[in-house]
C-alpha cells in the first residue's frame, strides 16, 4: 500500500489590483476578494490628498502597497488581518 501525504500549505492572499476612491483604499486579492479600508486608519494616509491616495502601487509580488509620494508602505497580509494603527472613527 502506498501512502500519499498531502501537506497543508497556508498561502497568504496577495494583491493583484489596488485603487483609492472617496478616501477608501481598495485591494483586489488573488483569492477573488475585494477588501477596502478607510484612509483614516493610517496616519500618513489620513493626511494625504485624494490625488496622493490614488497613487497607490502594488509592490513585493502583491504583498505590499506603496505610496511613493508619501513614503508609505503597508503590508497586504496586515490589511487582511485588520492590523490598523488607528481606531475606526465615525464621521
Amino acid at each position: 500500500m502506498t501512502t500519499i501525504g498531502i501537506q497543508n500549505e497556508v498561502v497568504e492572499p496577495a494583491a493583484i489590483r489596488a485603487w483609492a476612491e472617496n478616501r477608501t483604499v481598495y485591494v483586489e486579492l488573488t483569492d477573488g476578494r475585494i477588501i477596502g479600508f478607510p484612509a483614516s486608519r493610517f496616519p500618513l494616509l489620513a493626511q494625504a490628498t485624494d490625488e496622493q491616495l490614488k497613487e497607490v502601487k502594488i509592490r513585493l509580488n502583491g504583498f505590499a502597497l506603496r505610496w511613493e509620494c508619501l513614503d508609505e508602505d503597508i503590508t497586504v497580509p496586515g490589511i487582511v488581518a485588520g492590523n490598523f494603527p488607528l481606531p475606526y472613527a465615525l464621521n
